[in-house]
């Protein structure tokens, strides 16, 4: 696979006298009974001349002016042929599909032999959200150059700004990777209502390969059973899977219990950390991360045996399995946004962190919340620094603590009113596009290897907080501490009130970052 190295600037089309544009659908849709249909395109100007400093008119989750018709459902197999065209498809005519799980494109407009306009289908019920794609590419030529315009996102801000790009892998080349920068532009289209407009040239190289472009690495429903399958099949005594609910499409909603059998005794008191993932759909890079989690959990690793002798972690890797499925972005199957709740039962948790993705901010970070116990608030400080010590992709720079309305109704928001006053609650963020570290200001784009990375890191950290609390002795069984060298590399000891020490002692184990002085003051 390479990107075109062709002079042809992303939006300056070949002239035509035709503003007609065809397709020629080879099937009628199977996933979501979308109409395949011809439309009518303007000429989009070459993005060189655009002014990526003006106010789009979409707003950050809200809804732009995306066109004449509504997109409805995924295009299945249609093929995008010249105006006029009715023969019988020819090579190097691209066939595009999106009727797959995790799949969404709407939409296709022919605009020559070289350029195409993709429009995203909004999530379903929900036509505000329109931000993730995923489709694949067929019928190509091998040397085929061609420029794709993704026209009706719904954010004006994007990590697309910073050099992000979308990704791609063929049937010959099964391994995502990321486009290069040079060939991914992001712009203000006047010809689509000014919306944000995010053009990738590519350059066919293999004629016989189905080639696959996505926002980022999906990670799909399916995926998470065949791996939660794999783990139950080793029939770990210390791990438990169960099905909360079945969605509305019937599909599993897993719940893990990892830890000591001994733990689960319903007359023993219980330290639980709760942990939950992929509750918007679009943000696949936090089941990568929630996956490096579990993994680290049930490993041989001394660490992991440890915290699973003391603590009881719960998690639901997957809350809107229906909304992954169906390709949607922020939405369930019915339209509603699952990260706000509205619930009066009592949750009886140590812990809690929920994982998402983030559009317009690099690197891992957290989300705390604000208390007026002064205690309790500098205590969460604790664990986004024992994680920056841990982990050189996240930013305590970006860490912050918030009682923002709209959060009002978000998991971490409502949990931290609902749970016990000793009770922590958190979001872990982590960019969709890369990170920077100490070091460096060059950012390093994420691969799935270093989200996975990022979610084994999490765990680690577990272990780090709770023995800084106490929670966890200082000595451990041999049989325990095996070779590992990091578990007995603490050697001192705090009181569950002792919050200021607690500060000052992990901010002197974090290697010399400081914390950002906003992260307190908001």
């Amino acid at each position: 696979m390479s990107a075109s190295s062709s002079s042809s600037k992303p939006g300056s089309r070949p002239p035509t006298n035709s503003k007609q544009v065809g397709g020629l659908p080879l099937t009628t849709p199977a996933e979501l009974n979308a109409p395949q249909t011809t439309h009518s395109r303007s000429k989009c100007r070459n993005p060189s001349s655009m002014n990526e400093d003006s106010t789009g008119s979409g707003s950050e989750d809200g809804v732009g002016n995306t066109g004449d018709e509504p997109v409805v459902g995924n295009v299945n197999k249609f093929c995008a042929v010249p105006p006029g065209y009715s023969n019988k498809p020819k090579r190097g005519h691209l066939i595009f599909d999106a009727c797959f799980e995790s799949g969404n494109i709407g939409r296709v407009d022919y605009i020559s032999d070289f350029e195409y306009d993709l429009f995203i289908r909004p999530d379903t019920c929900n036509p505000k959200f329109r931000v993730w794609f995923n489709f694949t590419v067929e019928n190509t030529v091998e040397g085929q150059r061609v420029i794709f315009n993704i026209v009706n996102f719904s954010k004006t801000k994007s990590l697309y700004r910073e050099g992000m790009t979308p990704c791609v892998k063929s049937t010959s080349r099964p391994k995502w990777q990321r486009l290069p920068t040079k060939n991914v532009y992001y712009y203000k289209c006047p010809d689509h209502h000014k919306n944000y407009v995010m053009s990738f040239a590519f350059c066919f190289d293999r004629q016989k390969d189905i080639y696959q472009f996505a926002y980022c690495f999906p990670y799909t429903y399916s995926r998470l059973q065949a791996h939660l399958d794999s783990i139950e099949k080793k029939k770990y005594s210390f791990f438990k899977r169960e099905n909360l609910t079945s969605t509305v499409q019937q599909r599993r909603l897993d719940l893990l219990t990892i830890s000591n059998e001994e733990n689960l005794d319903p007359g023993k008191r219980q330290k639980v950390v709760g942990v939950t993932s992929r509750v918007h759909p679009g943000e696949s890079p936090a089941s990568f991360v929630c996956q490096g989690l579990i993994d680290f959990l049930i490993s041989n690793q001394p660490e992991a045996q440890i915290l699973r002798q003391y603590i009881v972690f719960k998690i639901i890797p997957m809350l809107n399995p229906d909304g992954v499925y169906l390709g949607n972005y922020r939405s369930s199957l019915m339209g509603f946004d699952l990260n706000h709740l509205d619930s009066n039962e009592d949750v009886n948790v140590q812990m809690y962190c929920d994982i998402h993705a983030h559009s317009t901010l690099m690197n891992g970070f957290m989300y705390g919340n604000i208390f007026e116990d002064t205690n309790r608030f500098e205590k969460q400080a604790v664990f986004p620094r024992l994680m920056s010590n841990n982990c050189d992709d996240f930013s305590m720079a970006n860490t912050n603590f918030n009682r923002d309305v709209v959060k009002a109704g978000t998991g971490r928001r409502y949990l931290g009113g609902a749970m016990n006053e000793d009770a922590l609650c958190y979001t872990l963020e982590v960019s969709f596009y890369g990170y920077m570290t100490s070091t460096s200001s060059q950012v390093t784009p994420y691969t799935e290897e270093s989200y996975i990375k990022l979610g084994r890191n999490f765990g680690k950290t577990f272990l780090d907080y709770y023995r800084l609390t106490g929670v966890i002795p200082e000595k451990i069984p041999t049989s325990l501490a095996m070779k590992n060298g990091n578990v007995n590399r603490r050697s001192k000891k705090f009181s569950r009130g002792d919050t200021a020490a607690l500060v000052e002692y992990s901010t002197n184990e974090s290697k010399g970052r400081t914390f950002a002085t906003s992260a307190l003051a908001q």
